[in-house]
């Protein structure tokens, strides 16, 4: 698997995303013959094939970029719980952390849509999967993911691993080890979120304490070889976790392909919405992105790039011109000859 990635099924086709029943009176069909001769064949618009409001929200978010992400709807409990609680007892949300910019300063965010600052990205990523854990409808698993049945290491799972939930600052270090020692990205954390919730809404299960190592394994797991170019094998991982065997982490990756459906395929706008769906759980539960002055030397950087895409655009718009002009001269060219035949 390489950067490129190519959908093998379609996230429509899924029968385990559930769908309301739509009547057909409700969705006239337009034909040709309901259509002028003076207008042409009807094409239907693009918003006619967007996928409406109220079955975006029923629709897979890992899938389309319309429908709510699982991990921010599981964290407005406890958000909705800590404001009420300051209401009540009349106590502000904490200090003021964030900087703002003023006439002698700009502070600017070195996290974007298109470079994640690594660890901010890492850290909301594991306050999602704390919130999806935390918040879980059910305990329902699968025998491949439970960490008694197939360990991680060679100490004693405790007797209470299924009951106790694990908290932020374990959930975070475990993926900062991984990321850390595999040397994998920002953006591929955001790529293992999406897949890590393809798998709970396809597979119907929940990531719980006895399951949520070895999910969120097999999740890095297959991101970080759709993502990066360059992938780490197998036998990297168990390098790292140095109990795990080879043949137990290619039936793991087999058995997650398999649940997907195969479908390893995320869109740049499922992608942007995670992102950004991220930055609003960090801001719900106070988790600055870094911010850093700007400098001279970066001020002219930003001044330097933004004239080079200045003259760009002049430059193609000076093309789209000339293109147009020409295309007038054909179009009175041919108009001329037509009357002199």
């Amino acid at each position: 698997m390489g950067g490129s990635v190519s959908c093998c099924i379609s996230p429509g086709e899924s029968p385990k995303i559930l769908r309301r029943h739509v009547d057909l009176d409700e969705c006239p069909i337009t034909t040709t013959e309901d259509v002028s001769e003076d207008t042409g064949t009807y094409l239907q618009h693009i918003s006619d094939r967007e996928l409406p409001d109220e079955l975006a929200q029923e629709a897979n978010p890992s899938d389309h970029p319309r429908a709510s992400t699982l991990f921010l709807n599981k964290s407005q409990t406890d958000v909705r719980e800590k404001r009420k609680s300051n209401y009540l007892n009349h106590s502000s949300p904490g200090l003021l952390t964030k900087k703002f910019s003023s006439c002698s300063t700009i502070f600017i965010d070195d996290s974007t849509v298109s470079q994640p600052n690594l660890k901010s990205t890492i850290k909301c990523v594991s306050l999602a999967i704390y919130y999806h854990i935390k918040n879980r409808d059910s305990n329902h698993s699968l025998d491949i993911f439970d960490e008694k049945k197939h360990p991680l290491s060679r100490e004693k799972v405790p007797d209470d691993y299924s009951v106790v939930d694990p908290e932020h600052k374990l959930i975070y270090r475990f993926i900062r080890t991984l990321f850390s020692s595999a040397q994998l990205t920002a953006e591929c954390a955001i790529v293992t979120l999406v897949y890590l919730e393809r798998l709970l809404t396809y597979a119907e299960i929940d990531i719980c304490p006895c399951n949520w190592k070895r999910i969120v394994l097999g999740a890095i797991l297959l991101a970080s070889k759709v993502w990066d170019d360059q992938a780490v094998w197998n036998v990297d991982y168990c390098q790292i976790l140095k109990d795990m065997t080879v043949e137990d982490m290619n039936e793991m990756e087999r058995h997650f392909l398999e649940l997907l459906q195969f479908n390893i395929n995320v869109p740049a706008s499922v992608y942007a919405k995670y992102y950004f769906d991220l930055r609003s759980l960090a801001d719900d539960n106070n988790l600055s992105f870094p911010l850093e002055p700007l400098s001279n030397k970066r001020a002219q950087k930003l001044e330097a790039i933004s004239r080079l895409c200045e003259d760009k655009y002049k430059d193609l718009s000076r093309s789209a011109m000339r293109k147009s002009v020409s295309a007038d001269n054909l179009i009175g060219i041919r108009n001329s000859q037509a009357v002199l035949s």
